[in-house]
C-alpha cells in the first residue's frame, strides 16, 4: 500500500494517512477498544459495513448509526439523536466513534465525539476530497443552526485520519471540484506548488494525491501550532467568511467549495482595494479558480450576506475579520475594511459574467 503520512502535532498528536486502501487500518487503530459506533449516511452503507466488519474481526463490539445525507446531518435534532444511540449501546470514555462519510458526516461524528462524556476518540474516515483535505483534519467539529454554519461546535482533534483514495473513484466531478477549492486555497495561502499542479491540470485529477498530501501539510502545520484558532490557524478560513454567508443565505443549496471559490475571488478583490495585494495576484484568483470548474461571481442580497457576516464567528464584536493576503503564500487579517472596499469587492465578483447558475 503507497500510503503517506502526515503528522498532526500537538498535545496529542495523531496521523493523517493518503493514499489507496488505507480504510484497512480502521482495525488496527482501534484493536482494543470494546465498542465503537459508525457514524455515516445511508449511500455509504456498503462502505460502513466493510468497516464494521473491519472492527468486529479485532474484537470491538460496532454498531452502524445512520445519519442523513449532507449537511442535513449537521441538525440539533440529528445530533440529540445520536446522543441517544451513543447512551444505547452503552459507550464509555475508552470507547470511540467513528465518521465514515464527507465533511457534514465527520463534522457531526466529531461533534458527537466531543459532547459525549465531555469527550471520547474520533477517527474521521473521509470519503470526499473536502473531507480529506479539510472537515476530517484538525478537530474543528460543530453543526449547523438558523444563524449560520458551525456556530455550535467544538475543538476536538481525532485519534487518527484515513483517507482512503480509493473513495474518491466514486465522487461526482462537482463534489470533486468543490473539494479542491480548499486544495487551491492552501495553494494560495501557504504552497505556490500546489498552485503550479493546479496551473498545469486544473482537474487536478492527475495528482490527487500529492494534492492532497500538500494541502493536508498545510492545514497540519497551521492546526499543530494553533489548535483554537487564535493566530495562524484562522488563515485556513481565507474565502470562509463570504463563503459561509453565501451558504447561509442559499440554504446551503451551494456546495461549500463553490462558496469558498467566490469568498477567494471576494477576498482577493477586497485584498487588491486594500492595496495588499497587487492585481496581478488577485486575477490569478479568478484565472485559476475559472479554469478549475469553480464559479468566481455571485448574484444575491449583499444586505443579507452581510448581516449573515457579522455574526460569523470569524468576526470580533461589531467588526468585520477578513483573511487577505499581502502577496501570494502570505496571509494576513483585515479587521473592519472600509465600506467602500468592500463596496469595490462586492461589484467584482457580482458581475452576471459567469455567474453560478
Amino acid at each position: 500500500m503507497n500510503a503517506h503520512r502526515v503528522t498532526v502535532a500537538g498535545a496529542a498528536p495523531y496521523e493523517v494517512v493518503i493514499g489507496p486502501g488505507v480504510q484497512a487500518e480502521l482495525g488496527s487503530v482501534l484493536a482494543g477498544t470494546a465498542r465503537a459506533v459508525v457514524v455515516h449516511s445511508p449511500p455509504l452503507a456498503d462502505a460502513a459495513a466493510a468497516a464494521l466488519a473491519r472492527l468486529r474481526e479485532v474484537g470491538v463490539d460496532a454498531h452502524p448509526l445512520v445519519v442523513p445525507d449532507g449537511e442535513a446531518a449537521k441538525d440539533a435534532a440529528v445530533a440529540v439523536a445520536g446522543w441517544e444511540e451513543l447512551g444505547r449501546r452503552g459507550l464509555t470514555r475508552s470507547d470511540a466513534v467513528v465518521g465514515l462519510g464527507g465533511g457534514a458526516v465527520t463534522d457531526l461524528a466529531g461533534f458527537l465525539a466531543a459532547t459525549w462524556l465531555r469527550g471520547v476518540r474520533v477517527v474521521q474516515v473521509p470519503t470526499s476530497l473536502l473531507g480529506m483535505v479539510d472537515a476530517a483534519v484538525g478537530g474543528k467539529t460543530g453543526i449547523n443552526t438558523a444563524a449560520g454554519k458551525n456556530l455550535v461546535g467544538a475543538f476536538h482533534p481525532p485519534a487518527a485520519v484515513l483517507a482512503d483514495t480509493d473513495a474518491l473513484a466514486g465522487l461526482s466531478e462537482p463534489e470533486f471540484r468543490s473539494g479542491l477549492a480548499e486544495v487551491v486555497k492552501c495553494g494560495f495561502i501557504a504552497d505556490q506548488q500546489v498552485l503550479e499542479l493546479l496551473a498545469a491540470d486544473p482537474t487536478g485529477r492527475r495528482d490527487t494525491a500529492e494534492l492532497i498530501t500538500r494541502a493536508v501539510q498545510v492545514k497540519a502545520d497551521a492546526v499543530g501550532e494553533d489548535l483554537y484558532d487564535t493566530g495562524r490557524r484562522e488563515f485556513l478560513n481565507y474565502g470562509h467568511t463570504l463563503g459561509h454567508a453565501v451558504e447561509r443565505v442559499e440554504d446551503f443549496g451551494w456546495r461549500h467549495g463553490e462558496a469558498v471559490a467566490v469568498g477567494m475571488v471576494f477576498a482577493a478583490e477586497l485584498g487588491a482595494a486594500a492595496g495588499r495585494l497587487d492585481r496581478a495576484g488577485a486575477d490569478r484568483h479568478r484565472e485559476l479558480i475559472a479554469a478549475m470548474g469553480l464559479p468566481t461571481t455571485y448574484r444575491g442580497d449583499w444586505d443579507a450576506l452581510l448581516a449573515v457576516m457579522r455574526i460569523d464567528k470569524k468576526a470580533r464584536g461589531a467588526a468585520l475579520r477578513f483573511v487577505v493576503l499581502d502577496g501570494l503564500g502570505r496571509p494576513g487579517i483585515l479587521t473592519d475594511p472600509d465600506p467602500a472596499w468592500l463596496a469595490q469587492a462586492w461589484d467584482a465578483v457580482s458581475s452576471p459574467a459567469g455567474a453560478h447558475a
